[in-house]
């Protein structure tokens, strides 16, 4: 089947020496994974491997066989230049954690407009903030929403937050309730929009403890999750 989609690229993988494995969440299909040959090193090739940096988008064209093997690619043209996720060292590392995030995280190959709307305005927005540091922490509950475990705000002035279930609670169930600065951390971004988040003042310890209780929850409530080779460069940046 011929699809005309748009697609943000998750990842694009080297295979051989001259092949590209990209990997793209699509507007009209969910998660499609696409073999493009000689792209590396063809020159007169009608794709250039600057097309597919991570998190791009693209306007594609593509045969779809749906049955979970790659696809193939027929065209493909970037409809969103950003000016500084691929430039700034401090962003271009949270792209990398973020579409790795991505990989380890969506798995289903059907369309979701919400989902990839969110995706879309984003990455969009985080292109234009001049403060990242609090960016990716707030990208990462709100995606939660479109997984299918969005915290539970019902009883947010209870003393824990169960990360088992989901849910504030007035007494500790399990090993997995967390209390104090991360609690509150959680209370604050829940309760905040974007421009909000970036004025959050938290210090190096507070946002490393808050996202590793955010890939907790991740790998709590995604079966077969792995936490992302790129969180070492995180944390390297923003130390």
């Amino acid at each position: 089947m011929l699809v005309n989609t748009k697609a943000i690229v998750i990842s694009a993988l080297k295979y051989g020496e001259a092949d590209l494995i990209v990997k793209a969440y699509t507007l009209e299909s969910g998660l499609k994974t696409y073999m493009l040959r000689g792209v590396l090193k063809s020159r007169k090739g009608k794709f250039k491997a600057s097309q597919f940096q991570l998190l791009t988008q693209l306007e594609i064209i593509a045969s779809h066989k749906d049955k979970g093997t790659l696809e193939y690619l027929k065209e493909a043209k970037v409809i969103h230049t950003y000016a500084s996720l691929h430039t700034n060292v401090v962003k271009s590392s949270l792209v990398m954690f973020l579409a790795e995030m991505l990989k380890n995280s969506i798995q289903e190959e059907e369309s979701n407009p919400a989902l990839y709307a969110f995706l879309e305005h984003s990455f969009e927005k985080m292109d234009e903030m001049e403060s990242v540091a609090n960016f990716h922490l707030f990208f990462l509950l709100k995606l939660t929403a479109y997984l299918g475990f969005q915290p539970d705000d019902s009883e947010m002035d209870q003393p824990y937050f169960n990360l088992l279930e989901g849910t504030f609670e007035n007494v500790k169930t399990n090993n997995y309730c967390v209390e104090g600065a991360n609690l509150e951390i959680l209370r604050r971004i829940m309760t905040s929009d974007i421009e909000e988040v970036q004025h959050l003042k938290l210090n190096q310890t507070s946002r490393k403890n808050f996202l590793n209780m955010l890939l907790l929850y991740y790998e709590l409530h995604i079966e077969g999750f792995r936490k992302p080779k790129s969180l070492s460069v995180l944390n390297e940046i923003f130390n």
